[in-house]
This record gives C-alpha cells, structure tokens and sequence, in this order.
C-alpha cells in the first residue's frame, strides 16, 4: 500500500515555476516584448509607450534592463529631422521569449492536468478534513 504523505512530497514545489523568466514575466516588460514580437522592424519609442500605456520614465527603466540583458537593441536616430529612439527585440530576445511561451504552455499543461483530477473526485475536501 503507498503511503499517502510519499506521494503528497512528490509534488513538492510542482507548482513554484522557478524556471519562469522573471524579467520576462514582469507585466510592463512582458507587454514591451510582445509589442516588439509582433513588430520585427521595431517601434519608436512613441508608439510603444502608447501600445503599453506607459510614462516615458517607466518605459525608459524597463528599456534599460531589458537591454543590459541583450533582449532588445535600443538605436538613437533621426526621422523627419526629429530625433527617435528605435526599440527591437535581438535574436537572444526571441529566442527567451519563445522559451518562456514554451515554460507557460507547461504551466498550462499541469493546471489542466490538476484540474481535471480534481474535478473527477467528488470528495470536497481532502480525506480526514471537516469544515469548522
């Protein structure tokens, strides 16, 4: 016969995602890098603060960690003699996107999978457990 507590330690951490890209993973910074996937050549610093809908200075900060870790290119230049700031996402930028919608397709595997397993126990609650 298994022993109840041995399978409930399997699980240990099962649902803590410590491979999830935290720098990723940050709302403002997760909306920037997706507005720059969905954009190849990239977007003027004006366009992405209004598809972000953020401040020029939460926008610069987010920016700056992100390029300080290689996952976007930031290029200072001119257009219609007014000076632009152009944002893209580098080849190392996709390819840690993609694997951080890979780690989440599995977040979304094991919920499902924990979901259904509760759902065929007609059991509320777990066993030895009464309501107050």
């Amino acid at each position: 016969m298994s022993n109840p507590k041995q399978n409930n330690l399997d699980g240990i951490g099962r649902f803590a995602y410590e491979g999830l890209d935290r720098l990723i993973h940050e709302k403002s910074r997760l909306s920037i890098i997706t507005s720059l996937v969905t954009h190849p050549k990239g977007l003027v610093f004006s366009d992405l603060k209004e598809l972000c809908s953020m401040t020029d200075g939460n926008l610069s900060r987010h920016l700056q960690l992100l390029s300080a870790d290689k996952l976007i290119d930031i290029s200072k230049g001119f257009q219609n003699n007014r000076p632009q700031t152009l944002c893209r996402l580098t080849a190392e930028g996709r390819r840690r996107f993609l694997a951080y919608v890979a780690f989440l397709e599995n977040i979304i595997t094991d919920a499902l999978g924990a979901s259904r397993t509760e759902t065929t126990n007609d059991k509320p609650f777990q066993e030895g457990w009464s309501p107050a």
